[in-house]
């Protein structure tokens, strides 16, 4: 467990890399490449998912022992939004943990703030008890 969020930094190991579709034997459907629209992408496929659930419902209605492509569509298509969502993690974990840091920011700067604050009022107190204590000793001599 990490004690900081500094340390915890230097331990991810970011030469982990998802291995793609094709090398799990499974079938790409969206684009190859670095730069993929995952927002499009995940709305194309979860399109496509409904699309091949509602046609799996007709099928299982009106000729039931044909199922089994379909299912196997299905399965394709889950495997797929799920290496697209697997593909975020570093990237939420990014923004994440920029996230966290954000907030010790934050919660630093309100602390300095306060102890700002509260050194000027412990100014103001010495400050009125020295006045105080003079006021004091000047009627104490004056008696």
């Amino acid at each position: 467990m990490c004690n900081s969020i500094i340390y915890c930094v230097d331990v991810i190991n970011t030469d982990d890399i998802l291995p793609s579709l094709e090398d799990q034997g499974v079938h790409q459907l969206y684009p190859k490449g670095p730069n993929i629209d995952f927002k499009k992408e995940l709305r194309s496929l979860n399109r496509e998912l409904q699309l091949h659930i509602l046609e799996l419902a007709d099928i299982l209605v009106e000729r039931p022992s044909q199922y089994a492509r379909r299912v196997e569509d299905i399965s394709l298509i889950f495997k797929n939004l799920h290496h697209l969502l697997n593909s975020l993690r570093p990237h939420q974990a990014r923004a994440t943990l920029i996230h966290i840091l954000e907030l010790q920011i934050q919660r630093r700067k309100q602390a300095v703030d306060d102890i700002k604050r509260r050194r000027e009022e412990a100014r103001r107190l010495l400050k009125e008890s020295i006045g105080t204590l003079e006021d004091t000793d000047a009627s104490f001599v004056l008696k």
